[in-house]
């Protein structure tokens, strides 16, 4: 299949770029001074995301970023370092070292991974080896064994879209099928938060930079969004991605996955509904300082989550 999405790249920063306090803050957590840093690419957060080598022989990944670089970012960086440092240890994700907070500037310090990212396009046996894991996962943190805010808090100001675009009455951007029944798909977006619910500990944003393989582990990093949720909303929500990055049908793969195939099909498509409204009207927004493909990436997202909502459309949509 086609990729559609671009990469996901935010604007990298460099080890050295950091201010002394910050890499000094670092090397203390670490207990050793860093003598290499390999600038990491992939993945959407802006400022540094580095692999560093310490002169005692260790390793360690570190991500920073400064509210001057992106005014959201920080709080992100501080969210994941509460949600991942509170995950139980036998949880698939790397372990927080440390963090560093001075209000402006927040490091997190974590557990080096010895793997890589799913290549792009997908290959059918690494995305096979994902889908069990994202299975897995689920099974891992349900119940929840952190607090988390519900999906129906967690994503209340995002699942709007539709709604949002209904509102505004401009149709001129959109996919024709959609425009055209913009009033239908915001009522069926609004129906979201019940299917939605559950005691599942999710990840919320799972994508293939967001994923490591390793020899005989898949590891999921990258945990600012953890959310209580149905058991199966991380693989839905993964899989309009997974579909611009060249995987598979999504219809085919969620109502095969033991996750998808019990899930209730109206629910899955309110849910999916309120996904495609999120990319689709996210990507008609201006680019956020410091991440310059996360319109396109959203705007390839939006377009194969709609294409699978049209599909469904006998569960919620006239066709």
């Amino acid at each position: 299949m086609t990729v559609t999405a671009p990469p996901a790249t935010g604007l990298r920063h460099h080890w050295a770029d950091l201010p002394d306090a910050v890499r000094d803050a670092v090397q203390d957590i670490l207990g050793a001074p860093v003598v290499e840093a390999r600038t990491q690419s992939g993945g959407f957060s802006p400022g540094v995301a580095a692999r560093v080598l310490l002169a005692d022989g260790g390793r360690a990944f570190v991500k920073a970023v400064s509210a001057e670089v992106n005014p959201d970012s920080p709080d992100q960086h501080r969210a994941e370092a509460r949600n991942t440092a509170a995950l139980p240890p036998h949880a698939p994700v790397p372990k927080l070292l440390g963090s560093y907070d001075d209000g402006t500037c927040v490091a997190l310090v974590l557990e080096d991974i010895d793997g890589h990212q799913p290549r792009v396009p997908w290959e059918p046996a690494e995305l096979d080896r994902v889908l069990a894991a994202v299975g897995d996962l689920s099974r891992t943190l349900t119940p929840a064994p952190v607090e988390a805010p519900p999906a129906a808090v967690g994503k209340t100001t995002m699942f709007t879209g539709w709604r949002t675009l209904h509102a505004a009455g401009d149709t001129t951007r959109l996919h024709p099928w959609a425009a055209r029944r913009l009033g239908a798909l915001a009522e069926l977006e609004s129906g979201w938060a019940v299917p939605a619910s559950g005691d599942s500990l999710a990840h919320g944003d799972l994508r293939a930079d967001n994923i490591l393989l390793t020899e005989d582990r898949v590891v999921f990093v990258d945990w600012p969004h953890a959310l209580l949720a149905a058991p199966w909303f991380d693989l839905l929500t993964m899989l309009p991605c997974v579909a611009a990055q060249g995987g598979p049908d999504p219809e085919a793969v969620f109502t095969a996955h033991p996750l998808g195939r019990d899930a209730d099909p109206a629910g899955v498509t309110a849910v999916l509904a309120a996904l495609a409204g999120y990319f689709v009207a996210h990507s008609l927004c201006p680019d956020p300082p410091g991440l310059p493909t996360l319109r396109a990436f959203q705007a390839a997202q939006g377009a194969a989550a709609l294409d699978w909502l049209r599909r469904r459309a006998g569960h919620g949509l006239d066709g």
